[in-house]
């Protein structure tokens, strides 16, 4: 079998490949998926229907996965999170996100707190990129919730496929992959 030395500390990076290149070839994108890419990014009313939550799978999440706490079909680097009540929006100058976390805390964090990554505010050193060659966007900025300081970044597809990559000061990085939905509330331009 060729699949047989692959080493399984090698395995999160296979997996995470796989979902990058599952979200498609965006270079083949019609114009008009381009052009409605292009107004989400531009008016920064969108928001991330996240799908999957793919943690870091350390030893830890792998014990979680054999001792069989997590559903079927989840793993320890990727976790269906369809249906929860979690979300990540972009309003204009402000993000805010309320996503569940799976994975390990290094530091901080007390009890009844919320264990979930949940920030609001408007986004420091935010940079955003068109890689026209791939026909994507990359969004990229820090923001802060109480104590924990979080650097994000996301990748916008024309087939309205996103990532989101978040590193934390307190605690393993995550990854969610959604889907990009245009927000209602888009005020008027003057």
């Amino acid at each position: 079998m060729m699949f047989k030395h692959i080493k399984i500390s090698h395995l999160p990076l296979i997996l995470v490949f796989i979902s990058l290149v599952s979200c498609g070839s965006s270079s083949e994108a019609s114009s008009e998926d381009l052009a409605r890419l292009d107004k989400l990014v531009e008016d920064r009313y969108f928001e991330i229907e996240t799908q999957w939550a793919m943690p870091l799978a350390t030893n830890s999440m792998n014990q979680i996965a054999t001792a069989g706490l997590l559903p079927p079909g989840d793993s320890a680097s990727q976790i269906n999170i369809q249906g929860d009540s979690n979300y990540f929006k972009f309003e204009g100058d402000t993000v805010s996100a309320d996503l569940p976390y799976f994975g390990e805390r290094q530091m901080g964090g007390g009890y009844n707190q919320n264990t979930g990554i949940e920030f609001k505010g408007v986004p420091k050193d935010l940079e955003i990129l068109k890689k026209e060659n791939k026909n994507y966007y990359t969004i990229s900025f820090n923001i802060s919730h109480e104590t924990e300081n979080y650097q994000i970044s996301l990748k916008l597809y024309p087939n309205l496929n996103a990532l989101i990559y978040i590193n934390s000061s307190d605690r393993f990085s995550i990854n969610y992959r959604g889907k990009l939905e245009t927000l209602n509330n888009i005020p008027k331009k003057k």
